[in-house]
């Protein structure tokens, strides 16, 4: 026959496992947020090259850069923490560098979609901070 203590060992299992599962699904939830933050970023990329792009065009080589720095970024294996992470370093700063552009080129400083990518890209980037 069951006794209280057997009914309170039981009810302990079950708490345990349904804490288990709780942190499991934190951690799911908490690494697809993370994994849809930087497809947006990395999403915003190509656009902000393109913008750039019009304005200076012969600053390639800095674009080609930022280019590289995405798609190193986007081919890190998801596993490999410390490689996303330099990655990630890698593109923010090749990134900095597309904003110090700006400085050169006025017409760009005043054009509203290279602006607006910016500002999704130093809103990423602090998010991530």
């Amino acid at each position: 026959m069951i006794n209280l203590i057997d009914y309170i060992i039981i009810a302990v299992i079950i708490l345990l496992f349904i804490l288990m599962i709780v942190i499991f699904n934190k951690f799911a939830r908490n690494r697809n947020f993370v994994n849809d933050e930087l497809k947006k970023r990395y999403d915003l990329v190509p656009n902000l090259v393109d913008t750039v792009k019009g304005y200076a065009k012969h600053e390639s080589e800095t674009l080609e850069k930022v280019v590289q720095a995405r798609n190193n970024a986007m081919n890190v294996p998801p596993d490999d923490i410390p490689g996303k992470i330099a990655a990630e370093n890698l593109l923010s700063q090749t990134l900095r560098s597309i904003f110090i552009l700006r400085e050169a080129y006025p017409d760009l400083k005043a054009n509203l979609s290279f602006l607006d990518l910016q500002k999704k890209l130093v809103a990423e980037v602090q998010e991530e901070n």
